[in-house]
């Protein structure tokens, strides 16, 4: 009986969710970025309703990406 040397199925799950999660976290980090400069330029021009929106927008960022962050430490730590 031949053993099995690469798991294929396991291996291309891994590579999908690592770019997945890759990509994903990246681009929520670049809209972190974003929404804090939009929201920095607003409340100096004035328009303070939009300022907190954009606000708004990088705190929700900033949690996407910090739970991120910490379910990689838990995935990272439980295997």
């Amino acid at each position: 009986m031949l053993a099995t040397v690469i798991e294929t199925q396991a291996l291309l799950d891994t590579v999908i969710a690592s770019l997945v999660a890759g990509i994903g976290v990246t681009a929520v980090f670049a809209v972190l970025v974003f929404a804090i400069a939009r929201s920095t330029e607003l409340a100096r021009n004035g328009r303070s309703s939009l300022a907190v929106a954009a606000g708004g927008l990088a705190v929700l960022s900033f949690a996407i990406v910090t739970a991120a962050i910490v379910l990689g430490i838990i995935v990272m730590t439980q295997k």
